[in-house]
């Protein structure tokens, strides 16, 4: 497994894309600002099929980290010779409307390298073997 980290600074804080490499998919850890989590997991395949899912946060809401997630995977899809699982988990304390902005800029700035990352990395041409078996009932 290959490991790379991409990062983008703006109004006080970093996030951070923690990218591992696994055969031909990708994961992703979408993490930043005073408290790092885990409030979303999107998925993507190369055929463009995705979902996401938002955890609990407090008083009844969820996390909305997708909307960056969301970011990267128009960015990457097109791109992606396997699937994507993307985490993200970005908390600023007292976070202001400056700071929001700022996130979708930083996400479109990592969104760009890690495409570009991609684009060069040499995933290799080997495809998964399968072997083919006979049931009883198949003979």
């Amino acid at each position: 497994m290959k490991q790379k980290t991409f990062q983008a600074s703006r109004a006080g804080y970093t996030i951070t894309a923690e990218v591992t490499v696994i055969g031909k998919d990708l994961s992703i850890a979408l993490v930043g600002g005073d408290t790092p989590h885990i409030g979303t997991v999107t998925w993507v395949s190369n055929n463009g099929a995705s979902d996401t899912i938002r955890f609990p946060s407090h008083h009844g809401r969820f996390h909305k980290d997708d909307v960056l997630s969301e970011i990267l995977i128009k960015q990457l899809q097109p791109l992606l010779p396997g699937s994507c699982v993307i985490t993200a988990g970005i908390h600023v304390n007292g976070i202001t409307k400056e700071q929001i902005d700022a996130s979708f800029i930083m996400a479109e700035e990592i969104g760009k390298e890690l495409a570009n990352w991609i684009i060069n990395y040499d995933f290799g041409d080997n495809e998964p073997l399968y072997e083919h078996y006979h049931q009883a009932s198949d003979k």
